[in-house]
């Protein structure tokens, strides 16, 4: 039986996709939405009122209604964690999700208004932040801490020992050896390998391979 109502800020795909998990697999239920007025295109959202950000205590007492921000990493996290941190000063308990298929160990420490999907592997020791994103399939190695307001997104590999700085972006299958500290502000792009420290703001950008002066249709002698 559901026990908690839910507000999800947002209106994307992934508002969407949060909507399906915490309705699916955790004690909320998802009564309604909030954008912000610039961004409100109509006053329903899957059949769910959709209301502005701005005056959505009008409409759901935050007394009887959790809040779960559902953006990505728009401005490097920093919308989401405005968004956030507004929800919470309007009187808005926060929400997490963790799915029942993650494996989280026992003493890993996870802070407010997390979401973690399935298949992330959570190891003895982990600290996670406030306000952070696990897409699926991560592996989080021991001892390791991820600051307030991260987003790793698919199949990453934290080895042990790391420490992630806030804001922070992981692109799908990067990899970061044991003992790194990544600056705070980073941008780890997809599949980039890492191996030693990183100062505060960096970029890495993933580097795209070159094709093959052989043609796909040509390789495999089809017809065109």
């Amino acid at each position: 039986m559901k026990q908690r109502k839910l507000i999800i800020v947002g209106a994307s795909g992934f508002a969407d996709i949060a909507q399906e998990y915490f309705e699916a697999d955790s004690p909320y239920s998802v009564v309604g939405f909030a954008v912000e007025s610039a961004f409100l295109t109509g006053d329903t959202k899957n059949g769910l009122p959709l209301v502005p950000f701005e005056s959505m205590t009008e409409h759901f007492s935050p007394a009887d209604h959790d809040v779960f921000v559902a953006v990505t990493y728009t401005q490097l996290n920093r919308l989401r964690a405005r968004l956030t941190q507004q929800a919470k000063a309007n009187g808005y308990r926060l929400a997490s999700y963790i799915s029942t298929r993650a494996f989280v160990w026992p003493n890993a420490r996870i802070g407010e208004h997390c979401f973690i999907f399935e298949d992330n592997t959570v190891q003895p020791f982990v600290s996670i932040g406030n306000d952070v994103i696990l897409w699926s399939g991560n592996h989080i190695g021991h001892h390791s801490s991820l600051g307030d307001h991260c987003f790793i997104s698919s199949h990453v590999v934290i080895s042990g020992f790391c420490h992630i700085g806030e804001n922070s972006f992981l692109g799908v299958n990067s990899t970061l050896a044991n003992n790194l500290t990544i600056g705070k502000d980073n941008w780890i792009g997809p599949g980039i390998v890492l191996t030693q420290n990183t100062e505060d703001g960096a970029l890495y950008g993933a580097a795209m391979p070159s094709p093959s002066r052989v043609s796909s249709l040509r390789f495999f002698k089809v017809k065109a």
